[in-house]
């Protein structure tokens, strides 16, 4: 898919790895619709450095996890542009969920947007995608797709089902509509990440390193682009799955 003049929309596409997606896809020459939940003046001022790029930007606010404020953002972004060429599901939210527990709160904030939340946003822009005859989806996985996480029950039983809906709607849209995830490594600390625990990361790569936003960014073009690739998902982690190999085998 050609860019230029392209609309695409970022959930969550105000801050960190989400507004580095945001900023790439208006650097190709995409109008960028700029989802966000409570950042509001970071949407602005993403939104702000898009047109500086020189394209449009439109900042919506939407619950992801709430399927009328997703059709009513859409609808938004199909009043200004014409309809949504692009999506990109990166929102989530970082919790931890301990097992087992007696408060299913957390495990809804969560598993509602990762899960739902996508559901919704692409069930949305899918109709007039179909009605073009072309469209692209990315949604943003991590590692957890495929092992779990200690403590982060919620997070990876929802970046595992985020992974298995991008496959089943690669197929339920084929061929107009291309789907496909992103798998992120070690790019961006969490805010609860220590200096020691940042650089205990790092080693646990191949390279030996962080990687940045603008990785999954360029991953995230590769596959708005590739004609010929859907159903697929590219882990961009420096080798951090194999990272353990490095110091001995069994």
């Amino acid at each position: 898919m050609n860019l230029t003049g392209k609309t695409a929309l970022i959930t969550g596409g105000a801050v960190r790895v989400g507004k580095a997606i945001t900023l790439a896809l208006a650097q190709a020459g995409a109008n960028v619709v700029i989802n966000y939940n409570s950042s509001a003046a970071a949407a602005q001022e993403t939104a702000a450095e898009a047109r500086a790029l020189g394209v449009q930007a439109l900042a919506v606010q939407a619950n992801i996890a709430n399927a009328a404020q997703v059709a009513a953002m859409v609808q938004a972004a199909a009043d200004t542009f014409g309809g949504v060429d692009i999506l990109v599901n990166n929102a989530s939210l970082w919790r931890e969920t301990p097992f087992p527990t007696a408060d299913f709160s957390d495990w809804h904030a969560v598993t509602n947007i990762l899960i739902n939340g996508a559901f919704y946003c692409a069930n949305a822009v899918a109709p007039g995608m179909l009605a073009r005859g072309e469209g692209a989806i990315v949604n943003i996985v991590d590692l957890a797709a495929f092992e779990p996480w200690p403590n982060y029950i919620a997070h990876s039983v929802g970046k595992a089902a985020l992974l298995a809906l991008s496959r089943q709607l690669a197929l339920e849209l084929a061929p107009a509509v291309r789907v496909n995830a992103v798998a992120p490594g070690p790019v961006l600390p969490p805010p609860d990440f220590d200096s020691e625990l940042i650089e205990r990361t790092a080693h646990k790569t191949l390279l030996n390193r962080w990687g940045t936003p603008e990785d999954v960014a360029e991953a995230v073009l590769y596959f708005v682009r590739a004609k010929y690739v859907t159903g697929e998902v590219l882990a961009v982690d420096g080798g951090q799955r194999f990272g353990h190999r490095k110091d001995e085998h069994g």
